[in-house]
């Protein structure tokens, strides 16, 4: 199997990937203001399910594809997909929004690990250099303003079960990173998607009735305008329309890469919150965000000189 897509297809695939990050990014904010209408895990369970119904034609169009394996391999990614939303869900009701951003973030730093343990592919030094700029910009991002060793402070003193819970959602939002990358290149990327999405619905109706009964959550559902926009919107663009895109083209680039694609995510949102809500960029929000994105040139930098290196390599 060639682990190293042609040029083109790499950079379509993270074009694509960074096009589904702006779109993650603009979910904070609007699904910050759903959930004054909505409990969190029925609002999950809504968009996923929506966005399953809405494929259900094309699972009928393509079913004579469908397999066991491939039921399995849907429903093994449906699976990372749906704990990392409910431990990230659940964790968000004992920590702060900045801290569980700023945990979540470090699925950053779990994807190259994964991928050396699962792949037994070591990621290259390029994205070695990038994740770690990554991680210290979301420091920075994540800092409000004040010293980053602030924010490490206080979690190391102040851990506690929310905190622990966004650690889980970090893991399994990486799990799931990596192993798309290895499944996503065996079946059809529809199908592969819809399995998926019907698994976090199924696993997001027992979930909510679930939390309802033990009052981790009760259910609460008050229908108005903007809740029917965020549900469309993250239905149909941030479920829907990603997912398939993430499924479709995340193989086109190593999984560290993907991951440090993803940590634009905060950044975005951000500027989405600047905006659409006059929240203020501090200025260790700028030089978090620069960081960033100097993580993902440097990384980008060295696969394409390592690239020019090896085809004068094989012209000499």
């Amino acid at each position: 199997m060639n682990n190293n897509p042609p040029t083109g297809r790499k950079y379509l695939g993270e074009g694509a990937l960074l096009v589904a990050t702006i779109i993650w990014g603009g979910t904070f904010v609007i699904i910050k203001e759903s959930l004054n209408d909505i409990s969190p895990m029925l609002f999950i369970t809504l968009r996923f399910s929506l966005a399953a119904v809405i494929l259900l034609p094309i699972f009928f169009i393509k079913r004579k594809l469908f397999s066991r394996k491939l039921l399995l391999s849907g429903m093994l990614l449906g699976l990372f997909l749906f704990l990392g939303f409910s431990t990230q869900t659940v964790g968000l009701k004992f920590t702060t929004a900045t801290r569980s951003g700023f945990i979540t973030g470090t699925m950053v730093v779990f994807v190259p690990i994964l991928q050396l343990i699962i792949k037994k592919r070591p990621p290259t030094k390029g994205a070695i250099a990038g994740t770690v700029l990554v991680f210290l910009g979301l420091s920075f991002l994540s800092s409000g303003g004040n010293s980053i060793f602030t924010l490490f402070s206080e979690l190391g003193a102040n851990f506690n079960f929310g905190d622990f819970m966004t650690l889980l959602c970090a893991v399994f939002f990486a799990f799931q990173i990596v192993y798309i990358d290895i499944i996503s290149r065996k079946y059809d990327f529809w199908l592969l998607t819809f399995t998926q999405l019907a698994t976090v619905s199924v696993m997001g109706i027992f979930a909510t009735l679930l939390f309802d009964v033990t009052s981790i959550e009760n259910i609460k559902l008050i229908p108005s305008d903007y809740l029917l926009f965020g549900l469309l919107y993250t239905g149909l663009l941030a479920t829907l329309i990603n997912i398939a895109i993430q499924t479709k083209f995340q193989k086109e680039v190593t999984p560290t890469k993907a991951g440090i694609i993803y940590s634009f995510e905060p950044l975005f949102a951000a500027l989405f919150a600047f905006f659409l809500l006059n929240e203020k960029i501090t200025n260790f929000g700028v030089i978090g965000g620069a960081l960033i994105f100097l993580g993902l040139i440097v990384s980008e930098a060295y696969d394409s000189m390592k690239l020019i290196y090896e085809q004068r390599l094989k012209k000499s």
